[in-house]
């Protein structure tokens, strides 16, 4: 399977982006996705993921009640709703999708990743 995550850019506190992963194969649909992010100099962090259905949603505390993960299985595509962003948003965004049918923030349980969408918050 392969991923594409597409959708940063540069964005001022308080404004919003869409980030989109599209996968290259319909078995897409069976897969749990997660959505990581790696700020310079810091480690890949999990910021949200969603079972194979939509039926299980979770949110790293930095970011819940600002971020919304939801996919579209007809379009083998997973979004990431990204409102009342925060200069410590900032950072390169991967998706991934999970060996699994229900994700978990495990970074080892994931088997393909996308190349990165850059998000830059400005203050």
């Amino acid at each position: 399977v392969q991923l594409q995550a597409s959708g940063g850019g540069l964005v001022q506190a308080g404004g919003s982006l869409r980030l989109s992963c599209r996968a290259s194969r319909r078995t897409f649909s069976n897969n749990g996705v997660g959505w990581f992010r790696q700020a310079p100099g810091k480690e890949r962090e999990f910021v949200s993921s969603i079972s194979w259905n939509g039926g299980h949603r979770d949110y790293a505390d930095s970011v819940k009640g600002r971020l919304t993960i939801s996919r579209d299985n007809a379009k083998n595509t997973v979004f990431l709703q990204m409102n009342s962003l925060k200069s410590d948003d900032t950072g390169v965004y991967y998706c991934a999708a999970s060996r699994y049918a229900v994700a978990s923030r495990t970074l080892g349980s994931y088997s393909y990743w996308g190349q990165g969408t850059q998000v830059t918050v400005s203050s």
